[in-house]
């Protein structure tokens, strides 16, 4: 059998972002928010809306994986997904959710934790339909987070799809759609040499929101 042990405490970067203070933070995370994007968008980072979804089971378990992010404004912030995934199925039992965007050119990351709820249909088709098409196909052709027998059952049910669609719009399938997740704090994180990293919490305080400097 293959050694495939590894030992990797010698893999390191020392992280030299700009220093955070409380004083260069906005009072409104969701501006804070924008104004980090913004930032990751011109500094051509990979995929900036890339971020990590975790959901637990309801035995405990955690599970995760990377979604994109797709809308965001106050009342919080949208990915899209199949309804019967795993990741669905484990939302409807347990909405309590945490979201991390992580942009390694900038050290910097954006945790996020709170409560998802389903999106309204029309808001799922306006997305939908900005879809290419064959995304808009591909929705209709996984079901999602099954066991499958071979890649070949994907690409013949994908024909399949693009023939029966041929002569028109693709419709939404009802078995997809939004998520929003509502916030209830926020942290930006921003790395800092010697691992003595800036970081900021926002937590909900009444209609506002508390500002708190977390040690590293």
């Amino acid at each position: 059998m293959a050694d495939t042990r590894q030992d990797l405490a010698d893999l390191r970067r020392e992280f030299r972002g700009q220093p955070l203070r409380r004083a260069d933070l906005d009072a409104d995370p969701f501006v804070q928010f924008d104004r980090w994007f913004q930032e990751a968008t011109r500094a051509a980072v990979p995929e900036p809306n890339a971020m990590c979804l975790a959901t637990v089971a309801a035995d405990g378990q955690p599970s995760s994986r990377t979604v994109l992010l797709k809308f965001y404004d106050r009342s919080g912030f949208v990915f899209y997904t199949n309804y019967g995934s795993r990741k669905a199925r484990e939302l409807e039992a347990n909405p309590r959710v945490a979201l991390l965007l992580f942009w390694p050119e900038l050290f910097r990351q954006v945790k996020i934790r709170g409560h998802a709820s389903r999106c309204g249909s029309a808001e799922s088709l306006a997305y939908f339909l900005r879809r290419p098409r064959d995304s808009q196909l591909g929705a209709w052709v996984s079901s999602q987070s099954q066991v499958i027998s071979s890649r070949a059952v994907l690409e013949q049910k994908f024909a399949e799809m693009k023939q029966k669609f041929a002569a028109g719009e693709v419709p939404l399938p009802s078995f997809w759609g939004g998520y929003r997740v509502v916030p209830q704090d926020i942290e930006f994180w921003q790395g800092q040499e010697n691992r003595l990293h800036d970081r900021f919490a926002y937590s909900r305080k009444g209609d506002g929101w508390q500002i708190e400097r977390l040690a590293p």
